[in-house]
């Protein structure tokens, strides 16, 4: 098996940005890792005392399938996020200042033109991430999505159509094991390099791999696919950083032995 490519996704809902390596810490999940989300206007959030939300509260794309069409990059020092257009950029936000915030909480409620619950907010706090899985711990928060290629080509096959693996917006896509063995990974560990991670959760999956990236349109259910198919909803892992290091892209992978 080897790492076949590494993401984050800066903004909750939003686009990712593909990584050449990135550094991990035990305990801890990617770097820049929905480290913002936009609130749809019914979530009360205090940067001071973070909770944890369910991402019904949050523009994604389970809800605004819209945000697809959208390619954002976010540059550091300041945080700024860069809305792109074929590449190009067209937009900048301020995110670390309020009235930045405001702006671009205003044009995504603008964009994804459907009534919201509220008036939507640009939300961070420090040390939080939005991922969905942090309603459950923060161990979970923390974690890492694993997207096994081999699986993503055997449900496309099911399916009758092509799915560009990112409708699954995984840390970390690898390759070179059996499609969906990786449901049975459960406690075991696997290392790349330096790194150990430890293989925690399945993903349940909900709609927002429905829509298709590229078009912005919900064209196939994934969800009724996956279940029609193998009576679950899981595709996908989660892991924790047992042991940090440097990922790199085309890295060896290495799965632990039952029993270890």
């Amino acid at each position: 098996m080897q790492v076949s490519a590494l993401y984050h996704f800066p903004v909750k809902g939003l686009s990712g940005e593909i990584l050449e390596t990135v550094k991990l810490e035990a305990g801890y999940g990617f770097p820049l890792d929905r480290v913002y989300a936009v609130t749809d206007g019914s979530l009360d959030f205090d940067p001071d005392k973070p909770v944890f939300a369910p991402k019904t509260q949050f523009l994604m794309l389970a809800k605004y399938e819209r945000l697809a069409l959208l390619k954002t990059q976010l540059r550091l020092a300041p945080d700024t996020l860069v809305v792109k257009e074929d590449g190009e950029p067209i937009l900048e936000f301020r995110l670390d200042l309020v009235e930045g915030k405001k702006s671009f909480a205003d044009f995504l409620g603008r964009f994804v033109s459907v009534p919201l619950p509220g008036e939507p907010r640009v939300v961070n706090a420090d040390g939080h991430q939005f991922t969905d899985v942090s309603v459950h711990s923060i161990a979970l928060m923390r974690s890492i999505s694993l997207i096994n290629l081999a699986t993503v080509r055997d449900l496309s096959i099911r399916l009758g159509t092509q799915l560009d693996p990112i409708r699954f917006r995984g840390n970390l896509l690898f390759d070179g094991a059996a499609a969906w063995s990786e449901l049975d990974w459960i406690g075991r560990e696997v290392q790349i390099g330096d790194v150990v991670l430890k293989v925690i959760r399945r993903t349940k999956r909900c709609s927002a791999p429905s829509v298709n990236p590229a078009t912005g349109k919900r064209d196939v259910s994934i969800p009724i696919g996956i279940f029609e198919n193998f009576g679950h909803g899981d595709l996908g892992i989660y892991a924790e950083v047992v042991r940090g290091g440097t990922l790199h892209q085309l890295a060896p992978m290495h799965l632990s032995s039952l029993g270890d």
